[in-house]
Order: C-alpha cells, then sequence, then structure tokens
C-alpha cells in the first residue's frame, strides 16, 4: 500500500469535511475549498480523521491515493491555517509595490510591470532602506498561491552571476565564477 496514501488526515477543531458525488468540500476558519475525486478512491470521513481507500494495487491506482491524500491534507492544513510564501527582489533599482489585488514591479525593464491576482491570494509588498524589496502572498489554496509565484518569479528569474532576479526567501542559487583573468 501507499505509504502517503494509507496515513489518516486528522481534522483540526473547526475544520468540517464533507464529502458528496466525489468531490471533497473542506470548510474552516480561513476559507472553504472543494477538489474533485476519482470515482475509484473511496474516502470516509469518520471520528475527526480522513481516510482514504483505493479498490486494488494497480499502478494507476497507487498513484492516485497518495496523490488525492496529499491534496485533501493541504486543503485542511490551508483552510485552518492558511500558507505563506515570501519573495525578494535583488537588484538595484527594483520595486513592488500592491495596491489591493494588483501587483506593481519596476524589474528593470522600460515599463512597469501588473500583475493582477486572484481574490483568494492576499498580497503585501515591504521596502526598509537597505534591504532588498518583500513580496508577501497569504493564501488557503496551496496550488493556487504556488502558481502565482512561480508566474512573478518567471519575469525576472534569479542569474547565477550577479544573484539579480526575484527569488524566494531563503532561497539559495549556484553562483558562477565569470570570466577567469589569467586565460592565455
Amino acid at each position: 500500500m501507499s505509504r502517503i496514501g494509507k496515513a489518516p488526515i486528522e481534522i483540526p477543531a473547526g475544520v468540517t469535511v464533507q464529502v458528496k458525488d466525489h468531490v471533497v468540500t473542506v470548510k474552516g476558519p480561513k476559507g472553504e475549498l472543494s477538489q474533485e475525486i476519482n470515482p475509484d478512491i473511496e474516502v470516509a470521513v469518520a471520528d475527526g480523521h480522513v481516510q482514504l481507500t483505493r479498490p486494488d494495487d494497480e499502478r494507476e491506482h497507487r498513484a492516485m491515493h497518495g496523490l488525492y491524500r496529499a491534496l485533501i491534507h493541504n486543503m485542511v492544513v490551508g483552510v485552518s491555517e492558511g500558507y505563506k510564501k515570501e519573495m525578494e527582489l535583488v537588484g538595484v533599482g527594483y520595486r513592488a509595490t500592491a495596491t489591493g489585488q494588483v501587483l506593481e514591479l519596476a524589474l528593470g525593464f522600460s515599463h512597469a510591470i501588473f500583475i493582477k491576482l486572484p481574490k483568494e491570494i492576499k498580497v503585501e509588498a515591504k521596502s526598509e532602506r537597505n534591504k532588498n524589496p518583500l513580496i508577501i502572498l497569504e493564501s488557503s489554496d496551496k496550488q493556487l498561491l504556488g502558481q502565482v509565484c512561480a508566474k512573478i518569479r518567471s519575469l525576472r528569474k534569479p542569474e547565477p552571476y550577479k544573484g539579480k532576479g526575484i527569488k524566494f526567501v531563503g532561497e539559495i542559487i549556484r553562483r558562477k565564477s565569470g570570466k577567469s583573468a589569467n586565460a592565455k
């Protein structure tokens, strides 16, 4: 059996999980999320736990078993605690400002870039003197948050020579030395 799939998901206080017509709906203090589940995978909610079972040990069923367990677990954590990602802008003149659901980025191009974010994501931009500007994104949907972060990062990926670009806080960029001084 799948090691991930067979582990039960504990439901914290204040969170409700419902299964109806192969759709799992999770409600909590930070919002409501739903996920469609393959009809082959059985989802049972009992005494504060969610348990997933599969019909047999076919390769496809084993893969879906672990996948849907992980997705439901991410939904439960999202509606109870939420997810938070911090991104750092490294580069001279790089700026970020957030106005409502619109994020404005100055990344060294000839024009500013405006990104309209989904309503499920809360955005905040911080810029302190002598520190790199920060973009803080919060959401209950882990999948959507990761997708938006990847889109923002793709606008100016960190480059290996000077390290300029948009990176996650704590991310380590592999650096290259550049040209060698004693090339003959």
